[in-house]
């Protein structure tokens, strides 16, 4: 696909090294000359300095032919912009970034009136993805496929466990539930794993299943915990507004500590469920005045990466159950695995994705069934869902006469709404939705998981 990119900011850039890496022909323009050599050294893409409302520039980064263009500068308008005159100018699918919480409640009016495509708001992305982790505290990460009949929830291996030394054939037989282990994260070196695989303390594990079924086993592990009931937010920003907003809503207690005394009184009035707190939120003596050890999650979400990795560390020794830290940069990932700060939210990450998907998404049109992707385990390995259309290869063979290629694994089988743990004996039929979970990329169609 022909892709253009306005904006190579953190966003930006993680785009173009990701469709980039997928055979995708990718331009990419940004005002800054440093943003545009730093892509031009270490990104096979085009380059270009420019304005992204400039239709001189679009038109010789290629925008007539351009399948996508997607705007990522920092400015909405800006963005909103950039995709109406890619649009007239012939591009054939717009994506804008659009942060303001004003627009945030116009999306479908916006879409229709200025043909965007895909509006995408990171940090209501990520208040979403906190979200789904606080419901599920137990968990590290939760993503969620065929309407969410399936989950695929990361947990981290603790010492005591009755996972580790045993074999996953041994677990299975014992707890005889309709649950399937799909990765496992030791070190650096990502894992398919079989029955014979033996788990070991702080591997970093992948379970696929319907969600009751997934609760049953942390029930059996002992690590099963109830919903968050009280959720200290440090930082009032964006992702604080619409995480306080989504979570009070659903009756959750949420106490907000922000140190500006204007965004206080703001959130006071856009948030009159939650609990405002003025003063510094990464200040101990402030958490202990709050009983933050007494909160069932702490979520630190300030604009500094190492307040939050800090503010959760202090968190995590006061042994409150759920810790969330934000960070926008990705060269504090080796630190946040010796502190044991788990729950990790990347802003930037999960917008990237969510693009990502819907490029996948686009390819529809030339023969990818790609209806989900998630990628998971520090982007090492994609977990996808696909819909087995007329034609696909292997329908109704079982599972034990097919030749399945090397770090692919069917997770689940969703048919007729009703969940099927594959065995052996288990087939794929026409319409089936399709988890598969792949240590590949850029694979488009169920027909790539098989052996030819």
């Amino acid at each position: 696909m022909k892709i253009l990119i306005v904006g190579i900011g953190k966003v930006g850039y993680t785009l173009a090294k990701h469709l980039s890496a997928e055979d995708n022909d990718v331009a990419v323009i940004d005002k800054s000359q440093e943003a545009v050599d730093r892509a031009g050294d270490s990104l096979d893409v085009l380059c270009l300095k420019g304005s992204g409302l400039s239709a001189s520039v679009l038109l010789e980064a290629g925008v007539r032919e351009a399948d996508l263009i997607i705007a990522t500068t920092p400015g909405d308008e800006i963005n909103m912009l950039c995709c109406l005159t890619a649009k007239r100018l012939g591009a054939k699918n717009t994506v804008a970034r659009i942060r303001d919480p004003e627009y945030a409640r116009e999306v479908s009016v916006l879409k229709q009136e200025l043909g965007i495509n895909m509006i995408i708001n990171p940090e209501l992305e990520a208040a979403n993805e906190i979200g789904r982790v606080l419901r599920f505290p137990t968990a590290i990460n939760v993503e969620t496929f065929a309407g969410r009949k399936v989950e695929l929830i990361a947990f981290r291996v603790k010492r005591g466990d009755k996972l580790v030394g045993r074999p996953l054939s041994q677990v299975m037989g014992e707890i005889r539930l309709p649950v399937l282990f799909c990765t496992a994260v030791r070190g650096e070196e990502v894992i398919i794993p079989d029955g014979n695989f033996v788990p070991q303390e702080q591997d970093l594990m992948y379970i696929a299943g319907k969600p009751s079924a997934i609760t049953d086993f942390f029930k059996y592990e002992g690590k099963y915990q109830k919903r968050v009931k009280h959720a200290i937010l440090i930082g009032g920003g964006r992702i604080a507004y619409y995480l306080g907003l989504g979570m009070s809503q659903m009756g959750m207690k949420i106490t907000i500590i922000e140190q500006n005394k204007r965004r206080c009184q703001e959130l006071d009035e856009l948030l009159p469920d939650c609990t405002i707190i003025h003063g510094d939120g990464t200040d101990e003596q402030v958490l202990e005045e709050e009983h933050v050890e007494s909160a069932g999650a702490v979520v630190t979400l300030t604009g500094r990466d190492e307040e939050n990795l800090l503010t959760a560390l202090f968190a995590s020794r006061l042994q409150v159950p759920k810790v969330v830290a934000k960070i926008n940069r990705g060269n504090y990932e080796g630190i946040i695995k010796t502190l044991g700060i788990d729950s990790v939210i990347s802003p930037k990450n999960i917008t990237a994705a969510q693009i990502i998907r819907y490029v996948r998404a686009l390819r529809n049109t030339i023969g990818s069934n790609v209806e989900t992707l998630h990628r998971i385990a520090d982007g090492k390995a994609e977990a996808l869902e696909f819909v087995a259309r007329e034609g696909s290869r292997n329908l109704r063979e079982p599972f034990r006469n097919i030749r399945f290629k090397k770090h692919f694994l069917v997770a689940a089988i969703v048919r007729n709404g009703a969940i099927i743990i594959p065995t052996g004996n288990d087939w794929i039929q026409e319409n089936d939705s399709v988890i598969v979970i792949t240590r590949s990329s850029n694979v488009n169609d169920l027909n790539d998981i098989f052996e030819n």
